[in-house]
């Protein structure tokens, strides 16, 4: 009876392990993606300048809602394996890179030397957030 039971743990223990390298993947995937969708409804109107007032809102709270959902998935998903600082840390951050990229890309503005070394020490900041410290003691 013993040996079923210890078989089992170990298969959970493998699981969990998997499951906590797929978050370590998906969770900033999700928060990445999340900023982008963000950043599309806050900025990607002002490429449609033509539409009106009415439309555009209407436009960006039907990318919204999509966005609420990555967002709060990935922070119920995340949740213990970072903590809730690191996942928003790493969502204000990524927001910044994502206002960067769309700028760029779908609205045509310039992104000069400063910028992009003020971007790049925002990707450099995600990366010593979300790692784990050292337990020191």
């Amino acid at each position: 009876m013993q040996k079923p039971q210890s078989n089992y743990l170990l298969l959970t223990e493998k699981i969990h392990h998997l499951t906590d390298r797929y978050r370590l993947f998906v969770v900033p995937a999700m928060l990445f993606s999340s900023s982008m969708i963000m950043t599309v409804a806050w900025l990607g109107h002002l490429k449609f300048k033509q539409l009106p007032l009415f439309w555009a809102i209407l436009f960006c709270w039907l990318l919204v809602l999509p966005e609420y959902f990555v967002n709060i998935s990935a922070i119920r998903l995340g949740y213990n394996l970072y903590t809730g600082a690191q996942m928003a840390a790493f969502r204000l951050c990524s927001g910044v890179i994502c206002i960067a990229l769309v700028s760029r890309f779908l609205l045509g503005e310039e992104l000069n030397l400063q910028k992009l070394t003020g971007f790049g020490l925002m990707i450099i900041a995600m990366i010593l957030i979300t790692r784990k410290s050292p337990n020191v003691g």
